[in-house]
Parts: structure tokens; sequence; C-alpha cells
């Protein structure tokens, strides 16, 4: 999965402002509003919100990936911030996450939704690429990593 094609410079915001991870969940929804690439703005948080309920979406290494499938949306849309102090997102290893991708889809559709949330964790699994994104300065510099560093 290129996320590259889903992530957009105007939906990437460096740094957060947030302090908590519900702020920053909603500063990314909002970036999206902002660009018009949500249907219902306040379905696609409450979604995002509820299934961050469920249990949290921090992983390890300073990465969360918060996450819903929402009549919010038409297609897939991502969203992307850095938090250079960190957020508390409960993560399996109890460090702050750092790197927030937000991850929406459709209700009807699966397979994107998933190949996108595993293309992330598998490229952030290693500590370099997870350097350049957490010392990233601006939008711009996220878009050139993403695009040649990631994998699909």
């Amino acid at each position: 999965m290129d996320i590259s094609k889903h992530l957009h410079e105007k939906h990437i915001v460096v740094p957060l402002k947030s302090t908590s991870k519900f702020q920053a969940i909603e500063e990314l929804v909002d970036a999206l509003q902002r660009n018009h690439r949500l249907n219902d703005r306040d379905l696609a948080l409450k979604d995002v919100l509820e299934r961050e309920g469920y249990s949290s979406t921090g992983l390890e290494k300073g990465l969360a990936i918060p996450h819903a499938k929402t009549d919010g949306v038409s297609g897939l849309e991502i969203a992307f911030g850095v938090s250079p102090d960190g957020i508390d997102f409960e993560s399996l290893d109890g460090k702050p996450a750092r790197l927030i991708f937000l991850v929406l889809s459709p209700r009807d559709t699966s397979g994107p939704h998933i190949q996108t949330l595993a293309t992330i964790s598998r490229n952030l699994k290693g500590n370099a690429l997870r350097e350049k994104l957490e010392r990233a300065a601006s939008a711009g510099d996220v878009m050139r990593i993403i695009r040649e560093d990631f994998k699909a």
C-alpha cells in the first residue's frame, strides 16, 4: 500500500499542539476537515474516539495509529502529526507517542484499511525511519521522507 497516495501535505501537522491523545486525534481529524476530506466531521471523530475506547492504538517506540471505519469518509483518508514532547497514548511499552497516524476508511471496506495499518507499522519498526520523521521540520519534509523511504 503506497500511503503517499492517501496522505497529503495539508493533512500533516508538524508540530502537533495537542497534549492529550483525544486532542491529538481531534487535531488530525480537523486537518482532514479543513481540506474537505470528510463527509461528517463529528461522526468521524466520534467513531475514532469510540474505537480508541475499546483498546489503545498506542503501539511501541513512540508510534500511535488511531483508526476507525466510519461513514464520515467516502474513501481511505490518512492524517499525520509529530509531537516533539510525545503524548500519552497508553502505549504497549509505556512510552509517549511522537508519531501519530490517523487512518479513516468507509465502513464497507476492509482491505485497504488493514493494508494501511500494516504498511505503517511495518515501516516504522526500525529506528532510522522513525527518527527521520521525528526530526521532520515541516509537512514537506514528512512527505519527502514517506515518498523516498516508505516501502509499500
